[in-house]
């Protein structure tokens, strides 16, 4: 079992930035693949980002050049900066982890979920 807990969420200006955080326990942290998600009111939860246990990660493609996924092993936390925030980044972000060591973008593929953090971009 992996417990996880998302902080750092709000509600940041058009161009603004934010760090959300996913603190997790009860598996060794440097072994999980990691991703985020997010799901927007009256929309299907979305692929964001991915941080595999390889450190490898990969973006979905409106977010690549903007957000930035980083974990830091040693603290079992895994990162996602957001920066250059737009209107339509506001949703429900969520982090998951996986068993097994590929990481995919499908959410369906993910067995452990945090709470989720609000995010919200005003125009």
């Amino acid at each position: 079992q992996v417990q996880l807990v998302e902080s750092g969420g709000g509600l940041v200006q058009t161009g603004g930035s934010l760090r959300l955080s996913c603190a997790a326990s009860g598996r060794t942290f440097s072994s999980i693949t990691m991703g985020w998600f997010r799901q927007a009111p009256g929309k299907e939860r979305e692929f964001v980002a991915y941080n595999a246990w390889t450190g490898r990660t990969y973006y979905e493609d409106s977010v690549k050049g903007r957000f930035t996924s980083s974990r830091d092993n040693a603290k079992s936390t895994m990162y996602l900066q957001m920066n250059s925030l737009k209107p339509e980044d506001t949703a429900v972000y969520y982090c998951a982890a996986r068993d097994g060591v590929y990481a995919y973008t499908d959410p369906r593929k993910y067995d452990y979920w945090g709470q989720g953090t609000q995010v919200t971009v005003s125009s």
